[in-house]
């Protein structure tokens, strides 16, 4: 399932973290890739613990968590600090998968990474190229979205960021483990859950049948959450 949330971040939210990033130092973005991963990437990242990182990834938590949209299509348990990524020209991000099982070194936290997601603090017409390409059942989806939006997609899929033929690229990216870890099942809530929203937008919140169907939702993630 790949989830488009727009607006997590506003302009001027995006604004604020870009002025932040452009005076902080950059590392190069292997030291948090794994050893296959290390081999066909080529980026740069703030330093994940520095307290700019830290910062600018608690405020992008707290937007997320009040986010009904990106709450529904995840189902968060735990929420790795975010990311925070740059692609300069001639720079990309070969096809990968994303590692298992992440460790903050700081608290210590480990999480199954069942999502990950990016989250672009750059307009689409800053650059050229650093498409994020998503391949699933349905073949390759290539996403660029406005800054502000996220996309949302399992962990386990083969994914790349082209090669930057103009300008620069910046994000957060980051990883999640759901409350539901079975993907199929996730899928499911999430389209119950979108259907009972778009029933009280039309019926209301106490017809007998959305109460019916809200119970069922419940009971659902009662039944295959994981805590």
């Amino acid at each position: 399932m790949l989830i488009c949330v727009p607006d997590v971040l506003s302009k001027s939210d995006v604004a604020e973290f870009r002025h932040i990033m452009d005076s902080a130092e950059w590392e190069d973005g292997r030291s948090t890739a794994g050893s296959q991963s290390a081999m066909v990437k080529r980026n740069e990242q703030l330093f994940p613990n520095s307290e700019t990182a830290r910062q600018l990834g608690a405020s992008v938590v707290a937007a997320l968590t009040a986010n009904p949209l990106f709450i529904s299509a995840a189902i968060p348990l735990r929420i790795f600090p975010p990311l925070f990524n740059r692609y300069g020209v001639g720079q990309f991000f070969g096809e990968h998968v994303d590692n298992s099982v992440r460790g903050d070194q700081l608290t210590g936290t480990r999480i199954r990474t069942d999502l990950s997601a990016t989250l672009f603090l750059s307009e689409p017409d800053e650059y050229d190229g650093g498409e994020l390409v998503i391949e699933d059942h349905y073949g390759a989806h290539e996403i660029k979205l406005p800054a502000g939006h996220l996309v949302l997609y399992p962990s386990s899929s083969l994914h790349m960021v082209t090669e930057i033929m103009r300008g620069t690229r910046v994000a957060s990216f980051f990883w999640l483990q759901s409350m539901i870890r079975d993907a199929h099942a996730r899928s499911l809530i999430f389209d119950l859950d979108t259907s009972i929203q778009a029933l009280v937008e039309r019926i209301g919140r106490n017809d007998p049948e959305v109460r019916r169907l809200t119970n069922v939702y419940h009971n659902l993630i009662r039944y295959w959450a994981e805590l």
